[in-house]
């Protein structure tokens, strides 16, 4: 793959990382097991991407994090915030008609006419 359709493909999934990630946040999870499941539905996502994000998001206070320590090895859980709801909820709108306008322009259909 060329580095151009590298950068490109990289900047193409970014966006669409940050849906998948605050999809699968309905649900407390740590980070290793969203890892797992992301991938086990065809989204690979390394963890140096993932726990920046993750970071990220809680910083946005999108997600929420707490610690829990029941287990011989303490785990990180990360769960979306009242506030990254609605986010998540309005995003996946925005991703629903963006996907439904591309599917128009990529199948070539032309019965827009200009003015």
């Amino acid at each position: 793959m060329s580095s151009l359709l590298s950068s490109l493909t990289t900047e193409l999934r970014r966006g669409t990382l940050t849906l998948a990630v605050l999809s699968q946040l309905r649900t407390p999870k740590y980070g290793y097991s969203l890892v797992q499941i992301l991938e086990a539905r065809g989204i690979a996502i390394d963890q140096s991407t993932l726990y920046p994000l993750l970071r990220r998001l809680e910083k946005q206070e999108l997600v929420t994090s707490s610690w829990d320590t029941s287990e011989n090895r303490p785990r990180r859980y990360y769960e979306l915030s009242a506030f990254g709801t609605e986010i998540y909820e309005q995003l996946l709108k925005e991703w629903e008609e963006t996907t439904r306008e591309l599917n128009i322009l990529l199948k070539g259909d032309d019965t827009y006419e200009s003015d």
